[in-house]
């Protein structure tokens, strides 16, 4: 039986049903359902002022420089305009990371994290080449090596692969410079050796987990780090949003530079992703790689 990867990602905040955390800082809004599901299974924590609530809703006192450790969050504004997010983009510069382009340009970067395969990236792929769109896939090592020649399809049709690492953890809890490499050379030597080519310096932090430490150890191997500033529950392959819950989520809060994430085992996002990409279309909005970043 194919190992799945669980994927979790950080804290965002999302229109519909609530539980609404407060902190002085920031609001997070988490949707009540997918919010009781997550209590005392994932260790997901919504850093909020002096203190950071637990996925349990406890609590705790501490001190955190959410600019520098935690879980990546956004705080959605205003329709159309980019979110707040919990690092600044002048702060993630300094490290060569981004979570959207400071423009005022319609255009937006088109992202995949790719876990596993479950049979809906041929659908996007397919999708893509219809509107000669040009994304950024983050792979995992058990997507390379379940599925080479989706990769090698990307990487024919003009798709960037990024690092997603190669065994998918916590990256924050990684201290040491020497696992920090590992993780993600292991992933740059499998790719090479199933493409032929060397993987270029994009990386994208699994569960949107980070720490200062690893926005350096990153550079320091002469990686971009890339977040995101859109995104929506998509990655609960047995309880998937519909496509109008998809619409709504993503339609209104598209932005000028909005670095997009979406989730290549989402059979909703196979199903609506040409009507999004044509709404996106219709807005005005061009397509560009994360290597275009500026």
């Amino acid at each position: 039986m194919r190992k799945k990867i669980s994927v979790f990602r950080g804290i965002f905040s999302f229109s519909g049903k609530y539980t609404v955390l407060g902190g002085e800082a920031m609001i997070i809004m988490i949707r009540k359902k997918r919010f009781l599901r997550a209590a005392g299974v994932l260790a997901a924590v919504v850093v909020l002022g002096a203190g950071v609530f637990t996925a349990a809703g406890v609590l705790q006192e501490k001190s955190l420089n959410t600019a520098a450790d935690g879980n990546w969050g956004l705080s959605f504004q205003e329709a159309g305009e980019p979110p707040v997010a919990n690092a600044t983009m002048d702060y993630l510069k300094k490290f060569d990371a981004y979570y959207a382009e400071d423009t005022d340009k319609k255009e937006l970067f088109l992202t995949f994290d790719a876990g596993y395969e479950n049979g809906h990236t041929a659908k996007i792929l397919d999708t893509l080449k219809k509107h000669h769109v040009k994304a950024t896939f983050f792979v995992v090592g058990n997507f390379i090596e379940t599925s080479p020649d989706l990769v090698k399809r990307m990487v024919k049709e003009g798709h960037l692969v990024g690092n997603h690492t190669f065994t998918h953890p916590d990256m924050s809890e990684i201290a040491t410079e020497e696992a920090f490499h590992q993780e993600l050379s292991k992933l740059e030597d499998l790719y090479e050796k199933t493409t032929g080519k060397k993987m270029k310096k994009y990386y994208r932090p699994p569960q949107g987990k980070y720490s200062e430490s690893n926005l350096k150890m990153a550079k320091k191997m002469g990686y971009h780090t890339i977040f995101w500033s859109l995104a929506y529950v998509d990655w609960y392959e047995s309880d998937q949003p519909t496509r109008e819950e998809a619409l709504e989520k993503m339609v209104p809060r598209i932005h000028p530079g909005a670095i997009v994430l979406l989730h290549s085992t989402s059979a909703t996002n196979a199903q609506v992703l040409d009507e999004l990409l044509t709404k996106w279309e219709d807005k005005g909005y061009s397509f560009k790689r994360v290597d275009q970043l500026t």
